[in-house]
């Protein structure tokens, strides 16, 4: 037999895409765009007996149709049997809205919670390299689906080992940019073990340790009773379990504008003009009762915000959404206005922690992560300098049943 063809950065969408066109001129095309997200564009030919094929060229379609297209045919060739990818059953984290009409091939992180599997989805786009470095495996969603819902049962294509993932620690609830630097140290320092955050919002995290679906859930929610954060929600909602909560950062919430405020807004007041659209977070983020707290306090009804039901699961999907004029403002951290070059207005200082299981505490895994919170010098520098974040009481037991 002979060879492959293989152009990588040799499909696209656009009308700059050459490739089929030079294919034809010579051979012919077999196949042009195929109904699968993220590498619908990939180009099949045929040039003097020989196979071509056109990639595209953002990574993970590159990947995903090499592994689709290219990847059989040589083992064919080779006399090789293709091995079907290890797979297991786990449980999604979060809801995914996928578009109908193409199967995705959503990459997620997975890990064991007791005797569960827990698959956390991760980032999305063709372009996002990380978020493939980051996977431990695919789920497919098939074309005439729309998505998953929260707590569905899937089917996990691993690009890891089973025992990989058994070491991977687990956290659902609100999102912090410091919790992406704290898996990266986890990773460098015991590469052994990982961690996966899936953004649930506050609330989200107490039901999933409710359900015993997470190892530990980052939370920031505010009693406005006692002005306590955090601790009445664990004794309301979860009252026969063990829980360590211990502190990970305080850190600075505030509107989040462009660069020299173009809008002049100075407060929530200003979310009721005409001319100013907000941007939301997610029902049950500690962000989102922090705003609702706001414009209650004001007489603001969310009717009267244009935006109100527009939501974002991240701080930096919020600060994406201003940078990008999307939105004029959102409500977001200090460190996600310094990450994209925006101006903020600050709001509150807000106490963020984490809420660890009696069960999970003593684990390796999680005695290794908590050893870097409390201890690791260059972790701890590395989030002061995202900005806005008080560290004086990182790691400190604050509350246990």
């Amino acid at each position: 037999m002979g060879d492959i063809v293989v152009i990588n950065a040799g499909s696209s969408a656009g009308s700059e895409d050459f490739t089929p066109e030079a294919i034809r001129d010579i051979g012919e095309i077999i196949l042009h765009g195929v109904n699968i997200r993220p590498g619908k564009p990939i180009v099949l030919g045929w040039i003097k007996g020989k196979p071509i094929l056109g990639i595209p060229g953002y990574p993970v379609s590159a990947f995903i149709t090499f592994e689709l297209f290219a990847k059989p045919l040589i083992y064919k060739w080779l006399g090789l049997e293709v091995r079907e990818p290890e797979k297991l059953k786990a449980k999604i984290s979060r809801q995914v809205a996928s578009p109908a009409g193409q199967e995705e091939f959503l990459r997620v992180k997975v890990g064991k919670v007791g005797d569960q599997f827990i698959a956390t989805p991760v980032s999305r786009g063709a372009g996002v390299l990380m978020s493939l470095v980051r996977a431990d495996g695919f789920v497919r969603i098939p074309a005439m689906s729309e998505g998953i819902g929260a707590g569905s049962h899937i089917e996990v294509e691993l690009l890891r080992s089973q025992e990989e993932i058994e070491h991977t620690i687990v956290c659902i609830g609100s999102h912090d940019n410091a919790l992406d630097l704290l898996a990266n140290i986890l990773k460098k320092r015991y590469p052994k073990f990982s961690l996966s955050s899936a953004h649930a919002g506050s609330m989200g995290g107490l039901i999933a340790l409710k359900r015993g679906e997470t190892h530990m859930a980052g939370t920031h929610l505010l009693d406005e009773e006692s002005g306590e954060y955090n601790i009445a929600f664990l004794r309301r909602f979860l009252p026969d379990q063990e829980i360590v909560l211990i502190n990970f950062v305080y850190r600075e919430q505030g509107l989040l504008v462009r660069k020299g405020n173009p809008k002049n807004i100075k407060g929530f007041r200003d979310l009721t003009r005409s001319d100013v659209v907000f941007v939301n977070r997610q029902a049950g983020a500690g962000t989102r009762l922090l705003t609702d707290k706001s414009l209650r306090e004001l007489g603001i009804e969310p009717h009267q915000v244009k935006g109100y039901e527009r939501e974002e699961y991240t701080h930096m999907g919020v600060a994406s959404a201003v940078l990008t004029g999307v939105a004029d403002t959102g409500l977001a951290i200090l460190a996600s206005a310094k990450a994209l070059n925006l101006d903020f207005i600050p709001v509150a200082k807000e106490r963020y922690d984490l809420a660890i299981p009696g069960q999970f505490f003593d684990t390796e895994m999680m005695q290794k992560l908590i050893t870097i919170i409390r201890h690791d010098i260059e972790f701890r520098g590395m989030v002061s300098a995202l900005g806005g974040y008080d560290i004086s009481d990182m790691g400190k037991v604050m509350f246990k049943t």
